[in-house]
């Protein structure tokens, strides 16, 4: 569900819940242990998939070797993290298979990949959302892009752990707090948030536990914790990657996408998760604007001749240290040739960010799809809201350990019409595109926009829930527009990203600019789980 404006924080923020992680036999650590002496950055973790596929191919490395890796990482550095809720006890056998085939299937052959527990894999594990109620749910079939992944060559690691139910929860931000999952924390300090739902599959990205990951958005929950772990974040245009067998949040809203190291990687990923999904209608709008390989799109020059606005009014002046990170990234697109026509303001942004019907949209979808999802998945669960809602209050002391379950409660309450959701949906999408997005980026001639993606990573307090000063993510997500996070800098040792947003269907531009600042600025540097007792 996500993190946004403050209405929308009113209805559906972030939840939470407590234990640890079942697979794991190690006691877990908490916020002020040590790091392991070898949690530095091992002698494979510099190397992105093109890099890993030619020592494949040289013969100095397979399948099962890379998979054992991320594995014994996941063993000796997960238990500070809490990223990973369950490993896939077939993960090696599936490399094996893979090792065993003549000919590569492509530039994930071979890669071990994590995702979101809310992506259905029909395999020995399960698929819950972080919560009590589903476990032990194993679908029939994998979700449109863990099968697509599989295609690929991919090895499915394992799932990664996620804000309940992605944030609908409870109203209380708790990023990456699940029942099942326990907390996840940032891997760059130790009592630091993950930022937003995605948070597990951005914090395995950044440690090194596997090549890159899938997370999912409604509003934030890629690109955000993408910059709070320093990694990148592509949120696609709704439509672009079929969201069939994925748990579903706000699907006028959802969006399935890659979290990895590098914008290469990611760009990598992102072609093999689109193309039309018959389980996802949304998906047939997709037709001739996807493309299989979009690293083609991927130039060190790329700035060059672009034109990229700076939307300031809501998007800067939240966090001074954020301002001043992305100050200097605006000085490097500046010197790699793009012109920056600064401000150009969304015309609707102060509307967006504190907007009635996005609430009407979120609660009026949500309880529907959630609905739907829980009557047609196998098992023993609860079958609808309702029954979810009965389940909490009876684990009350597992599930709602930290917050309450108003999040649930308050959508289950609230009993919008089909034409107040039409209407709102409707105002939303005017607002956001026609009025905001695509309003300035017409009247400046822009090809995208840049701003902070958000503010360093707060302090987690599992009590109070963790504060939220300002982001990015808004325009995008209420468009159904595309957004790529890129890491911008450092703040006392803490991550700060930048975002770049376009129009629909605008990937290629958006991971060309990307990718050109990345190489131009070259500011990533590993995480170094700092405990919590050290400094800032």
């Amino acid at each position: 569900m996500d993190r946004t404006d403050a209405t929308r924080r009113s209805v559906l923020s972030l939840g939470a819940a407590a234990s640890a992680t079942p697979w794991l036999g190690t006691a877990r650590a908490d916020a002020r242990t040590p790091p392991p002496a070898d949690a530095a950055p091992g002698p494979l973790d510099d190397l992105g998939i093109t890099e890993l596929r030619k020592r494949m191919e040289d013969g100095e490395l397979d399948a099962v070797r890379l998979t054992r890796y991320y594995l014994d990482r996941i063993e000796r550095i997960d238990p500070l993290l809490h990223a990973v809720i369950e490993v896939n006890p077939d993960a090696l056998g599936e490399a094996r298979r893979l090792d065993a085939e003549r000919h590569p299937r492509g530039p994930l052959h071979g890669m071990p990949v994590l995702m979101k527990d809310l992506v259905e894999t029909a395999d020995r594990m399960h698929t819950t959302a972080g919560s009590l109620a589903l476990e032990g749910l194993r679908p029939a079939r994998d979700a449109t892009v863990a099968a697509r992944l599989r295609a690929a060559g991919a090895v499915i690691l394992g799932k990664t752990n996620l804000s309940e139910w992605a944030g609908g929860l409870s109203l209380t931000h708790h990023a990456g707090w699940s029942a099942r999952g326990g907390q996840t924390r940032n891997p760059y300090k130790l009592d630091r948030s993950p930022n937003e739902s995605s948070s597990g599959t951005a914090v395995a990205a950044a440690a090194s536990l596997c090549v890159g990951g899938i997370g999912t958005e409604t509003n934030g929950s890629i690109i955000d914790p993408a910059s709070a772990n320093s990694v990148v974040g592509v949120k696609p245009t709704v439509g672009l990657v079929g969201r069939g067998g994925v748990i579903p949040g706000v699907p006028s809203q959802d969006s399935v996408g890659p979290i990895a190291r590098t914008v290469r990687d990611a760009a990598i990923l992102l072609g093999t998760l689109v193309g039309v999904d018959a389980r996802d209608p949304a998906t047939m709008a997709s037709r001739g604007r996807f493309h299989r390989d979009y690293t083609r799109f991927l130039r060190a020059d790329g700035l060059r001749g672009a034109r990229i606005g700076v939307p300031r009014a809501v998007y800067f002046g939240y966090s001074h240290h954020a301002d001043e990170i992305a100050e200097r990234a605006i000085s490097v697109l500046r010197a790699a040739g793009a012109t920056v026509v600064d401000p150009a303001d969304i015309p609707t942004a102060e509307q967006l960010e504190d907007l009635p019907g996005s609430m009407v949209v979120q609660a009026y979808e949500f309880k529907r799809a959630l609905n739907a999802y829980l009557a047609g998945a196998p098992g023993e669960h609860p079958r609808n809201l309702a029954e979810l809602i009965e389940f909490n209050r009876a684990h009350a002391d597992r599930e709602l350990r930290y917050v309450r379950q108003d999040g649930l409660e308050a959508v289950q309450r609230l009993d919008f019409s089909e034409r107040e959701y039409r209407e709102a949906l409707a105002t939303n999408h005017r607002l956001s595109r026609a009025e905001g997005i695509d309003a300035v980026l017409r009247r400046h001639r822009l090809d995208a926009l840049v701003m902070p993606t958000t503010g360093p990573p707060a302090k987690i307090d599992l009590v109070l829930g963790d504060s939220y000063g300002g982001g990015a993510s808004t325009p995008a997500a209420l468009a159904g527009y595309p957004a790529v996070s890129v890491p911008a800098g450092f703040a006392f040792g803490l991550p700060v990203g930048v975002t770049f947003m376009g129009t629909a269907w605008s990937e290629p531009t958006l991971l060309r600019l990307a990718y050109a600042y990345e190489q131009a600025s070259r500011v990533r540097r590993p995480p170094t789980y700092r405990p919590a007792d050290i400094g800032f």
